[in-house]
């Protein structure tokens, strides 16, 4: 290699581990991390309410209904998520205006509520299938042992087989919060102060094209692999119970 590669190369590496931005940067990160939980937590909590009702209703004997939740599951699974966002942002939420004020300082109401109902539309799509499957999941025999001490066809949904299927959703769930963490990154790029976004920003003031994204890396990494680690134990917990 010549002197020229050899110095460029040397070069690189230098920078890609240069993190002496992080004594002036680190705010940055700290409440990008926040930013992308509360997104992340929140985008999944208000998509339950929905999913719920989608999965019923892929579960209805009703033609129409059926179709209609599926069209729109099929909808959402099917586009990038990033095309959802950039639609409701800068088309449904042009004509909607949003004070712009902040809450715990940092997180900008008029941009979070866009970005939130954007992952939550998306999230409802995979976590209605996630109910669904949970549901079918429960033996037929405790709906029809349920109809059959009384109880009508919806109250034994909601007291017999929903109460079963929380327990063969729940791994699912925490896995579909861990995908909101990473797919919220996706929000930077339309200017929302999460993770990404602050090391993108970090990157430009800096002239540092490496390390605030391996920094971001490490702390996505940091988050997502041991929430992964503590699903699977709670899995293999759920399933000795059944053996028992």
């Amino acid at each position: 290699m010549t002197p020229v590669v050899l110095s460029t190369f040397g070069t690189m590496v230098r920078t890609m581990f240069d993190f002496s931005f992080l004594p002036g940067y680190l705010p940055y990160f700290t409440q990008g991390v926040a930013y992308t939980l509360l997104l992340a937590l929140g985008a999944v909590l208000i998509a339950i309410i929905p999913a719920l009702g989608l999965a019923l209703m892929r579960l209805s004997k009703n033609k129409f209904i059926n179709i209609i939740a599926g069209g729109y599951i099929a909808i959402f699974r099917s586009t990038p998520l990033y095309v959802q966002l950039s639609i409701i942002y800068l088309g449904v939420f042009s004509m909607i205006k949003i004070p712009t004020f902040y809450i715990f300082g940092f997180v900008n109401i008029a941009m979070f509520i866009p970005g939130i109902i954007s992952l939550a539309l998306n999230s409802a799509a995979y976590v209605a299938e996630i109910i669904r499957g949970g549901i079918l999941a429960v033996d037929q025999g405790q709906g029809e042992a349920a109809r059959s001490l009384g109880l009508t066809q919806g109250q034994s949904m909601r007291y017999v087989v929903l109460p079963q299927a929380i327990k063969n959703i729940l791994p699912s769930l925490a896995n579909e919060l861990i995908t909101m963490i990473k797919e919220s990154s996706l929000c930077g790029a339309i200017g929302m102060y999460e993770l990404m976004w602050a090391a993108k920003t970090v990157g430009g003031a800096t002239f540092l094209t490496m390390s605030p994204y391996l920094l971001a890396a490490a702390v996505y990494f940091c988050i997502n692999f041991p929430a992964g680690k503590i699903i699977e134990l709670l899995e293999r917990r759920m399933r000795r119970g059944d053996h028992r």
